[in-house]
């Protein structure tokens, strides 16, 4: 493991509680079990991602169902960056590109939820909060190795230059 390697790993990890969310929500969404979200003026997870929800679909897809298949890519593009070589090469770019594209969504339920429904859901508040963290440490990991790419270079044509 490379010494700036713990990011993506942490991503990973957080990839599965954000899942779990995801997958909690999405039984709920289907009436398949009943929410334990605390409701006062503030919070409803009904309003926001119950059954009866306005807003809790894109058209005919759950919401939830979008955030679990968006945590299962992250997920999966970090495992199969261990086995796929051009994977791992461009694993910076994509977990970066993967966390935007969920950071930007993520961003549009939140101003839904405070603008135009007017509570929040609290399990959503909790992936909002993974998917900021997983975003901050997606670039951190692409500075990184960025940082650790030049230095081999540096490294390596200083070692020529002394040859």
């Amino acid at each position: 493991m490379r010494t700036h390697d713990w990011q993506i790993r942490l991503i990973q990890l957080l990839a599965v509680p954000g899942l779990l969310i995801a997958y909690y929500l999405w039984l709920y969404h289907e009436g398949y079990i009943i929410s334990s979200c605390t409701v006062t003026n503030f919070f409803d997870c009904g309003r926001v991602s119950g059954p009866t929800a306005q807003y809790a679909s894109l058209g005919p897809i759950p919401v939830a169902l979008i955030g679990m298949a968006g945590y299962a890519a992250i997920f999966l593009a970090i495992w199969l960056a261990d086995f796929v070589v051009l994977l791992d090469d461009y694993l910076p770019e994509v977990v970066v590109g993967l966390t935007s594209l969920a950071l930007i969504f993520t961003l549009f339920l939140k101003s839904l939820e405070i603008f135009v429904i007017g509570v929040i859901c609290q399990y959503c508040l909790y992936s909002a909060i993974i998917i900021a963290i997983m975003f901050i440490l997606a670039i951190s990991y692409l500075i990184s190795t960025r940082r650790a790419s030049k230095a081999e270079e540096q490294s390596g044509t200083h070692s020529l230059a002394v040859d």
